[in-house]
């Protein structure tokens, strides 16, 4: 039975390639903390999570004077148990996202540490549903960006083989939102998915209104068109319109999700690996959407999304953002729009540590040698 002796913590702050604007935010900045953990067989596991700009330090100093200390001398394989306890030990701060970043930060290493002494890649060892999945865009969507623009970034997509582009909506007037999907439906057709995310930017009246404009271009999902605590507003909203709901980014239970789906409150679940607590709680949520036949269409975190949408039956798109590209040595796999999960054993992220070093904004070991 293997220990867990020494946990080595770090952040950096990944600044992104290009603006992101949204309804309600602008993203700046993100700040990446990094676990990771070595046990008795000299095996080691690395994890991480994200902030969008702020909240990191906090994030760290959770890990670094609460939850990693309580690791060491753990068996390392008792990765279920290990969650709990640690949510256990953090129960005034749970539910919440500073929680549950900090856990899935230690979640996810300790999956990464299981696969790789079981030499097998994640995506197997989580289910081996398929070994490729459809991507889809997000990141030439944003909502300053104008007309052409979005029509320009989605042909181009479209081109390499992508199925679809996600467009960010809530302009002032919903004439302005109609204006833009029309552009780019005109343009890529009909066998193009389009989805809108709205980022929680509506009350209920006008998600109502605007839901009639996405029937228009037959738009593919409505992500986050309310508040994410106010189920019951959702449950409206999919009693008025075909479109489909999405939810998920915002939630940090498995009992968030539960309340959603019993409510018939949302038809794809969005759920985020680092915001629900680690790989862990996120297999949970996908098998409880299987069970309510709803779509898993995970937020961001495409390279460490691929493995665990190719281990579930019930998942349809990888969102494509690129997040990793500057601190790893080889990019996501893409081939004719597809995203292809690596067979190395472990996550199948090829971490590049020189360029993490140089980023890095303070760096902690705890444990013994």
């Amino acid at each position: 039975m293997a220990r867990i002796t020494r946990v080595e913590l770090r952040m950096i702050d990944l600044k992104p390639k290009v603006e992101r604007v949204d309804a309600i935010q602008s993203f700046v900045s993100q700040e990446t903390p990094i676990v990771t953990i070595h046990d008795s067989d000299g095996a080691s596991g690395t994890g991480y999570s994200y902030t969008i700009g702020t909240g990191g330090p906090s994030v760290m100093a959770l890990l670094e004077q609460t939850l990693v200390p309580a690791l060491i001398g753990k068996d390392a394989d008792r990765i279920d148990g290990i969650w709990r306890d640690l949510l256990f030990l953090t129960h005034a701060t749970a539910v919440g996202p500073i929680t549950s970043l900090a856990l899935a930060a230690i979640d996810i290493a300790l999956w990464d540490l299981r696969c790789k002494k079981m030499g097998l890649p994640l995506w197997k060892a989580a289910g081996g549903s398929r070994d490729r999945i459809p991507l889809y865009s997000t990141e030439g969507g944003w909502l300053h960006l104008e007309t052409a623009t979005l029509v320009e970034d989605a042909l181009a997509m479209k081109e390499q083989g992508f199925r679809g582009s996600k467009i960010k909506i809530g302009r002032a007037h919903l004439s302005e939102d109609r204006a833009r999907l029309g552009a780019v439906r005109a343009a890529v057709g009909d066998s193009y998915e389009i989805m809108t995310d709205a980022n929680q930017g509506f009350t209920l009246s006008e998600a109502i209104r605007r839901a009639k404009v996405l029937e228009e271009f037959g738009i593919g999902w409505f992500e986050e068109p309310l508040p994410a605590d106010d189920v019951l507003s959702h449950q409206e909203l999919s009693r008025r319109t075909h479109v489909p709901i999405a939810v998920g980014e915002s939630m940090y239970s498995l009992s968030q999700f539960k309340d959603y789906l019993q409510a018939g409150a949302a038809q794809i679940v969005q759920v985020d690996v680092a915001r629900i607590g680690g790989i862990t709680p996120w297999l949970k949520v996908a098998h409880l959407a299987e069970a309510h036949s709803v779509m898993v269409c995970p937020h961001f975190l495409m390279e460490l999304h691929l493995p665990l949408v190719c281990a579930v039956p019930n998942a349809k798109w990888l969102e494509y953002i690129p997040q990793l590209d500057g601190v790893t040595r080889q990019n996501m796999q893409i081939s004719n729009g597809d995203a292809v999960p690596s067979d190395e054993p472990g996550l199948g992220i090829d971490w590049d540590w020189d360029a993490i070093t140089a980023q890095e904004i303070g760096a902690r070991s705890i444990g013994g040698a």
